[in-house]
């Protein structure tokens, strides 16, 4: 699978409100670059309500060959953080085309339930599911 070569995975946190300091602990541990984005800097705002503007939408901790994304959680209630559902498998790449063919793969079998097809962002390509093993993915392409 040559082709795949510019594909990328890392864990992805979720977390409950409390991003920041989860990152900024992990950034103090391991040291290197850490990238914080709220939502209420971003476009995406006005999709949420103002007591979720203080979140983290987007966090990025990169160590030599560490790297760790993270988010605050913005789903439903109905889908409320529980052990178990708060990491994810992120896959990530430049081109939407070789994210997509992965993808296309992976969802055989997906759960429907908390199936999100790959849609432009503001920040991307996006889509996400829980494999036919239980496994949450979470897949994103700058392009």
């Amino acid at each position: 699978m040559n082709e795949l070569h510019d594909l990328k995975a890392s864990p992805f946190l979720l977390f409950d409100g409390n991003c920041r300091e989860a990152m900024e602990f992990y950034h103090d541990c391991l040291g290197g670059e850490l990238i914080l984005t709220r939502l209420g800097d971003t476009q995406m705002k006005s999709m949420f309500p103002q007591s979720k503007h203080d979140r983290i939408i987007n966090a990025y901790l990169k160590s030599g060959n560490i790297e760790i994304s993270a988010t605050d959680w913005m789903a439903a209630p109905e889908y409320l953080p529980k052990e178990g559902n708060t990491y994810a498998i992120f896959i990530t790449a430049e081109d939407s085309s070789r994210l997509k063919l992965v993808f296309d793969k992976l969802k055989r079998g997906a759960k429907k339930q908390h199936f999100q097809d790959l849609h432009n962002m503001p920040f991307g390509l996006y889509g996400q599911f829980y494999d036919k093993y239980g496994y949450h993915w979470i897949f994103r392409s700058r392009k």
